[in-house]
């Protein structure tokens, strides 16, 4: 996995682009005193992404991964699932497409496009008929936390979201290790950053089950069910949890951990799980 203040790993031979653009822009604005100043505003692109060549979804992102955001949304929504069988991913900003080709059967595309619902996702998201697809297959970890290791962790949180720091108007999601952010992505919507990350883990055939998922957004039911799909047993997040959201982590056993930053946090599932030892010290 890439990205801000990560170690970058060489990409897969079956990547066949590393497609960058700028991710933010310079503007001018007028501050309330009425003085120009200047600022910079996050970039917003459409990105087609194409499976064997027949269109899917146009996605609206930052663009920062088009190729893992790309085979991220692909295998979260049930299109894709053998990684063994992709032949190559390819994104031209020029017709602003990410297709991606594979050998495995994709016969039953239509069926799966025409069951589709509306989401809760950053401006208006869709789910496909492949979407709920192997959730029963699922079996996660019991983790245990520190809440020493968790303030760490939200500490160290704050060097990243760059672009928001710069921009704003963007989420950022992060693969976490104990109090260390393996990699670190943000996009203009919270389900994008999370595809990206799912498609650099899947990528890179690793393991979910020893690691905290962190994000700056809601956790809802579609939240919930990606980071399952990682093979991640925690959700961490800034903001909130919504009540389907809550009911999918406590039946698959996720432990969810909300409102967080500083040394302030909620957990709504999973409190067995985490060691208070941060109150013990006093």
């Amino acid at each position: 996995m890439t990205q801000t203040n990560a170690t970058a790993k060489a990409p897969l031979k079956l990547v066949k682009t590393q497609a960058e653009v700028p991710l933010t822009l310079p503007v001018k604005a007028i501050n309330e005193l009425g003085e120009s100043i200047d600022k910079f505003v996050a970039c917003e692109r459409p990105l087609t992404v194409y499976l064997n060549w027949q269109p899917i979804v146009t996605l609206m992102t930052l663009g920062a991964k088009p190729e893992s955001l790309a085979l991220g949304y692909l295998k979260n929504q049930g299109f894709v699932s053998d990684a063994s069988l992709l032949e190559s991913i390819i994104v031209d900003w020029d017709v602003n497409s990410a297709a991606i080709l594979t050998a495995e059967k994709t016969t039953d595309l239509e069926k799966k496009l025409s069951e589709k619902t509306v989401t809760s996702g950053c401006g208006q998201g869709t789910v496909y008929g492949g979407f709920m697809q192997g959730l029963d297959d699922i079996n996660l970890p019991t983790p245990q936390l520190k809440q020493s290791v968790l303030y760490s962790l939200l500490k160290n949180i704050n060097a990243y979201n760059e672009t928001y720091k710069n921009a704003g108007a963007v989420h950022g999601c992060g693969i976490c290790q104990d109090d260390q952010i393996q990699a670190f992505i943000e996009d203009v919507g919270r389900h994008n950053a999370v595809d990206t990350l799912a498609g650099d883990m899947w990528l890179a055939g690793e393991n979910g089950n020893d690691k905290i998922f962190y994000t700056t957004g809601r956790l809802t039911s579609e939240m919930v069910i990606k980071v399952a799909k990682m093979g991640i047993p925690v959700l961490l997040s800034r903001s909130g949890v919504t009540q389907m959201g809550l009911e999918l982590a406590q039946k698959m056993g996720i432990t969810i951990i909300a409102r967080a930053k500083g040394r302030h946090f909620l957990v709504y599932h999973g409190a067995e799980n985490i060691e208070f030892d941060a109150n013990k010290a006093k």
